[in-house]
């Protein structure tokens, strides 16, 4: 599936050298040696060879600007729409419920054993008011630990069925791209900045279609 594109910046720095001439106007004037003599001064006006030709700037092809087209989804509503997406709410709906149906009688019973206790507490001697206390501790100790087990699996459930759903969503989108010459389809409003070369189309209703008729 085409990924997306990110924005990388590249910097370009140029450096230039400056070389320095030495001085040998004075040279000259100063050593007779170096002066010209008659017959060897150069002419003022020297002559252009009849072969010299001007350099001609070979002219540089026109750049052609490439246009992108980039589709975006709403990958929310997909999720939340599609037949795979409702159906995957309501297997965790249903799982949710039955823990949290477990949960609330194990919550009743601690709260009954608690009064029962409370009730007789009077009549018990210190020992039996510690080994109820440390009975009752116990349970308090299981139903947190049955609580943490129950959203671990609540949590793992959902965990699966997005990743089902998701893979689902991505061989369509991965099909549709390139069937339809996209560059890229993204999250949408995932991209905060597109050139003027990169063209932009929402695809939302044609992976929903898609998605419901793959289920």
């Amino acid at each position: 599936m085409p990924k997306v594109f990110g924005k990388f910046f590249i910097a370009v720095l140029f450096s230039s050298s400056l070389i320095a001439l030495p001085a040998i106007t004075g040279a000259v004037e100063t050593n007779p040696d170096l002066k010209p003599k008659a017959g060897d001064e150069l002419p003022t006006n020297p002559a252009v060879p009849a072969t010299a030709s001007p350099v001609q700037k070979v002219a540089e092809p026109a750049k052609v600007e490439r246009a992108f087209t980039i589709g975006f989804a709403d990958i929310v509503r997909i999720g939340s729409e599609s037949t795979q997406g409702k159906a995957a709410q309501a297997r965790l709906k249903g799982k949710k419920d039955k823990l949290q149906t477990q949960i609330t009688a194990r919550k009743k019973q601690l709260e009954k054993q608690k009064a029962a206790i409370e009730e007789k507490l009077a009549t018990f001697t210190p020992q039996q008011r510690a080994v109820k206390a440390k009975e009752f501790e116990k349970k308090i100790e299981d139903y947190q630990k049955f609580v943490q087990n129950a959203e671990k699996e609540l949590q793992t459930m959902q965990e699966e069925l997005t990743r089902k759903l998701f893979r689902e969503i991505e061989q369509v989108v991965d099909t549709y791209g390139k069937a339809n010459g996209y560059a890229a389809i993204i999250v949408k409003k995932e991209l905060l900045y597109l050139g003027s070369e990169v063209k932009t189309q929402d695809v939302t209703d044609d992976i929903l279609k898609l998605v419901n008729e793959k289920g």
